[in-house]
């Protein structure tokens, strides 16, 4: 049994993980348990109910983290593991089993998962290696992302403009990190919605650009005419200005 009434709220413990998860697993009771938790704790989760469907899930889309149970309709975890790791794929993975035994474990991580737990197991624990994978960056993942006068250390969950520190909330500080991770591209209201927020959100909604008028009015010291200008029928996008600034560009 997963205990989920013990997971904590992520603004007022200050730990909480604004990060898109693949969760892999064909258990309902504990696929609604798992969702609940990690929502309360601003994880953003996507979910296969299969191998297949896991592996192309893993392949076709970016997460920051896959939850992978091992026992699977179609294909095994121990297979999906097997297969993203010799396409190249170094995203963390954290393998989940109802079987309880040393070898379970050694098969796991041979096949190149990151972490081991067996079920039944705590939202507590679950959290924690799930945040000790995130700290485990890869080479090419900054500590400190850059754009322009704008700095933000994901780790430390800490944000700059200039010598100035701008207090975002997780939401804010996810939405930023997207865009300065993908500076210099275009990407659409639906894209950031799905890696920000969830697959679920109401495309009709108006809270992506609700969230960069918060950005805006956070970031923006008022030099360059403003970080948020207008570029319509195309999307949103981070540049940086030829003085050193950074603007934000959005449609209407």
């Amino acid at each position: 049994m997963l205990n989920v009434s013990m997971a904590r709220d992520p603004v007022a413990s200050g730990e909480g993980e604004q990060m898109k998860v693949l969760l892999v697993e064909d258990e309902a009771a504990m696929v609604d348990a798992l969702q609940r938790g990690l929502t309360a704790e601003g994880f953003v989760t996507d979910v296969a109910m299969n191998g297949v469907d896991g592996l192309w899930m893993a392949e076709e889309n970016d997460f920051d983290v896959i939850i992978l149970d091992i026992m699977l309709p179609g294909i095994s975890g121990y297979e999906v593991c097997r297969r993203l790791r010799s396409g190249g794929s170094t995203v963390p993975i954290l393998m989940l089993t109802a079987k309880d035994g040393e070898y379970d474990e050694a098969d796991a991580l041979d096949l190149g998962a990151d972490d081991f737990l067996s079920k039944p197991f705590s939202l507590i624990v679950l959290l924690a290696r799930l945040r000790a994978l995130l700290r485990r960056a890869p080479a090419d993942r900054e500590p400190v992302l850059t754009a322009g006068r704008i700095r933000l250390d994901p780790a430390a969950r800490r944000c700059w403009r200039g010598q100035t520190e701008a207090r975002l909330t997780t939401r804010e500080f996810s939405l930023a990190e997207f865009l300065i991770r993908r500076k210099g591209q275009v990407v659409s209201r639906n894209t950031i919605a799905e890696h920000v927020w969830d697959s679920e959100l109401d495309i009709d909604s108006n809270v992506v650009e609700v969230y960069i008028g918060y950005l805006r009015r956070k970031l923006d010291d008022g030099r360059t005419g403003g970080l948020i200008e207008t570029v319509r029928g195309i999307g949103y996008r981070l540049v940086e200005t030829s003085d050193g600034e950074t603007d934000v560009t959005h449609t209407a």
